[in-house]
């Protein structure tokens, strides 16, 4: 039986929704197609329909995953205030930390992209995008330097976050998020 196309495209959107978030939960290995079908109520075998393999999947979920990230920064220039410093505040926070699964997928999935090449393309182009984006939107110090802030930004951003997640001392992992943060604020 054929679905009409909007259904399909609906059930493509769940699928790319729940593997975007358990793989930044749990990492590409640790998510299988069934987990990830059920969570979006499908069944196992209707993987295939929509994807030709589990590598492509995780591209897509990937570009997904970037794309959302993308959307909440554009969010911060909305609503007026400073776009660096609530990126800052939203990004180095106690609840970007303790929930993955709805977070960035740089800093959740950064080791296994480098490593899964049907990933790097669309990784490659979001990050290139995001830090363009963050040239232009955010307000640097000297103007001039705009680009090489950004990518200074971002790095130690997802280099933080990273750390304060790996840490088994949350007054620590706090501390990493808050000097960060504020230190990057100043940039």
């Amino acid at each position: 039986m054929r679905y009409p196309a909007s259904e399909t495209a609906e059930k493509h959107e769940k699928i790319l929704k729940e593997a975007s978030r358990l793989f930044r939960e749990r990492g590409f290995g640790g998510a299988g197609v069934a987990e990830i079908m059920k969570a979006a109520g499908l069944t196992h075998g209707a993987f295939y329909a929509h994807f030709p393999s589990k590598e492509a999947l995780e591209a897509e979920a990937v570009d997904c995953a970037l794309a959302q990230s993308d959307r909440r920064v554009d969010a911060l220039r909305a609503e007026g205030s400073d776009p660096k410093r609530a990126f800052l505040d939203s990004y180095l926070s106690a609840a970007h930390r303790d929930h993955p699964g709805s977070g960035c997928a740089i800093a959740a999935l950064g080791p296994e992209i480098a490593r899964a090449s049907a990933a790097r393309k669309p990784f490659t182009l979001r990050v290139k995008h995001m830090i363009d984006g963050m040239a232009g939107r955010f307000q640097w110090n000297p103007k001039s330097a705009a680009r090489r802030n950004a990518i200074h930004l971002l790095s130690a951003a997802v280099g933080a976050l990273v750390l304060a997640r790996a840490v088994d001392d949350s007054r620590f992992s706090d501390e990493i998020l808050n000097t960060i943060r504020d230190s990057l604020a100043l940039l």
